[in-house]
C-alpha cells in the first residue's frame, strides 16, 4: 500500500506542511467536505486570512463564521475558534503532542487527534475513518462475527495500530486514506487495482462465489 501511495498519492497543500495549525485547519474543513472543494476554494484562502492561532483567536467570531462561510457545518469553525483560544490561553501558541489533552479539546476526537500527531509531529498514532474502516472491514474483517459495535470498534482500533508503519505513521496514515478514497472505495471497489488483495478477506469472498467476472481479469498493475 506504501508503495502504491508513492506512485498514486494525491498531491495535497496540507501534506507539505508540517504546521500543526494547518493540519488542523485542513482536518476540521475534510470532516464534512469534499477534498477538491477545500483544496480549491478553502484552504488557502482561509489560511491567508488567519496564518497562525494568534491570528485567529485576535480575531471576532462572526469574521471567523465569514471566511467558513459555504462550508456549512459551522460548529466547525466556532470550535476552531475556541481551539485557537486555548492554543494563546494555555499552551502560548504552541499545539500540544500530548494525546489525552489533545482529546480536550473542543471538537476533537481519536481520529483527529491521531491525524495531527502523525501528520504534524510525524509520531506513531493511528487513524479510523470511514475509509479506514471500510478498508480494515473489508480486508481483515469480512463476514465477521462480531455483533457488539463497541467490540468491533476496538477490534478495528486495534488492527489500524498494528497495521501502523512504526517510524513513518505520517506516510503509512496518508496511504491509507487515499486507499481508501481511491481504490477501495464504498462502491464498486477496484480490486483488479488493488495491490493487497491477495490477503482482502472481502475479495477472495467474491473469487469464491464468482459473483462478478472481473475478479478473474487479470489485474492491471497497481505499480
Amino acid at each position: 500500500m506504501v508503495k502504491w501511495f508513492k506512485k498514486h498519492g494525491r498531491d495535497l497543500p496540507w501534506r507539505k506542511t508540517r504546521n500543526p495549525y494547518h493540519v488542523l485547519v485542513s482536518e476540521l474543513m475534510l470532516q464534512q467536505t469534499q477534498v477538491v472543494r477545500v483544496e480549491k476554494e478553502y484552504y488557502h484562502q482561509f489560511l491567508e486570512r488567519f496564518p497562525s492561532f494568534e491570528d485567529l483567536a485576535k480575531a471576532e467570531e462572526e469574521e471567523v463564521i465569514e471566511a467558513w462561510e459555504g462550508l456549512g457545518y459551522y460548529n466547525r469553525a466556532k470550535n476552531l475558534y475556541k481551539i485557537a483560544k486555548i492554543m494563546i490561553a494555555d499552551y502560548r501558541g504552541k499545539f500540544p503532542t500530548d494525546y489525552k489533552q489533545i482529546l480536550e479539546l473542543p471538537g476533537i476526537g481519536k481520529y483527529t487527534a491521531g491525524a495531527i500527531l502523525s501528520f504534524a509531529f510525524e509520531l506513531d498514532y493511528p487513524i479510523v475513518d470511514t475509509n479506514v474502516e471500510r478498508i480494515i472491514k473489508r480486508v481483515f474483517l469480512h463476514n465477521h462475527k462480531i455483533t457488539s459495535s463497541a467490540k468491533l470498534e476496538k477490534e478495528i482500533w486495534n488492527i489500524s495500530e498494528n497495521l501502523l508503519l512504526k517510524g513513518d505513521a505520517w506516510t503509512f496514515n496518508q496511504a491509507i486514506l487515499d486507499f481508501g478514497a481511491l481504490i477501495c472505495i464504498a462502491i464498486k471497489p477496484k480490486c483488479n487495482k488493488c495491490p493487497i488483495r491477495p490477503i482482502c478477506k472481502y475479495f477472495q469472498a467474491k473469487i469464491s462465489k464468482k459473483d462478478s467476472i472481473v475478479y478473474w481479469m487479470k489485474p492491471k498493475s497497481a505499480d
